[in-house]
């Protein structure tokens, strides 16, 4: 009973991504900023790496139902010769533990405008997304006997009336566009990501499922308030509160909370409210020493009944920055960061 349950799941998973599908955002979204916004791209000098690992509702992992992962890598930096910033960005989901796995690759590019005091970065985003289906894995409501499940008596899948779709990969050309504006303490953008709203169905009879990819709008603002001023041996210590809307078709959330930076050790906490329940409460600690960094955070969902059975989800995150290394310390105090983006970095 529990592998028909788990198989029913992942169809269910499948369903819902094919019907309506909507982009991961990640609760640690500071460390995979052009996720957010490509206006983002090249907030450091130097080279920036990133890496960000999501695995959601292991609750249902330990009654046999396939998880859901994600993954995301990017690569970006500042060029003040063209007085811009560069980056790519890798977005990978692992839905039904492989029934639908889907995977992304964009070019970010954001061009700086700065007056004295203010700022704004104006960026887009363009590049492909690829899904694939593992047909084989999905057991439909006509393969399952009362008895045997998905299974005739000698131990073979039990035959489906479903027809197959033509071609289970698809792959589509997506842009994206956004824009930030910031001063040394605050900052505020918007993103607006699939304005070609592609479409990624599989199936061509169903016009129901032809309506493309939902636009997603995302809004957010922060600020950065020193804490205790740094030295030549330890950096300044900072508190940054954020927030976060997102708005993808009839899905959204609301993400409240704030990121307390000590210098070699941070923590924060933060509040998501989903459309119309609350989500989930977000714990975070990580450290920060020289280049690297190193984030944990788990969100715990709030609902009646849900905690237990989800297990919540795990996130882990790490950033290689080389504005931190010795060699890059005496560049970037002759180009002084004019912004409130140390949470990013």
């Amino acid at each position: 009973m529990t592998r028909q349950i788990s198989k029913l799941t992942a169809l269910f998973v499948f369903a819902c991504a094919i019907a309506q599908a909507q982009d991961p955002l990640f609760s640690q979204f500071y460390s995979t900023p052009l996720v957010l916004n490509p206006a983002f791209a090249g907030t450091t000098y130097s080279p920036r790496i990133s890496a960000t690992y999501r695995n959601q509702w292991l609750g249902f992992a330990e009654q046999g139902t396939p998880v859901y992962a994600t993954y995301a890598a990017s690569y970006e930096q500042f060029v003040p010769a063209f007085n811009s910033g560069f980056g790519v960005l890798v977005v990978a989901d692992d839905a039904g533990g492989g029934i639908l796995k889907t995977t992304s690759f964009a070019a970010n590019y954001a061009y700086r405008i700065s007056t004295e005091g203010f700022n704004v970065r104006l960026g887009v985003n363009a590049g492909f997304k690829q899904s694939n289906i593992d047909w084989d894995k999905l057991v439909f409501l006509d393969q399952l006997d009362p008895i045997n499940g998905p299974l005739d008596p000698s131990g073979n899948p039990n035959i489906s009336n479903e027809v197959r779709p033509a071609d289970v990969s698809k792959t589509l050309f997506d842009v994206g566009a956004g824009i930030l504006a910031y001063t040394d303490k605050y900052y505020g953008g918007v993103s607006l990501q699939h304005l070609t709203t592609p479409n990624e169905g599989f199936f061509t009879t169903n016009t129901s499922l032809l309506d493309g990819l939902p636009l997603r709008t995302t809004i957010h603002a922060g600020a950065e308030f020193i804490v205790k001023k740094g030295n030549k041996r330890n950096p300044s210590s900072f508190v940054s509160p954020n927030i976060l809307f997102a708005k993808q078709g009839d899905q959204g959330q609301v993400n409240v909370g704030a990121y307390y930076n000590l210098g070699l050790v941070f923590f924060g906490g933060w509040f998501r409210h989903a459309f119309g329940n609350a989500d989930a409460v977000i714990g975070l600690v990580g450290v920060q020493y020289d280049i690297l960094k190193i984030g944990y955070s788990y969100d715990f969902t709030l609902g009646s009944g849900l905690a237990g059975p989800t297990g919540g989800s795990h996130e882990i995150s790490l950033v290689i920055n080389f504005d931190q290394s010795e060699r890059t310390k005496a560049k970037r105090k002759a180009e002084r960061y004019n912004d409130c983006f140390q949470i990013f970095r």
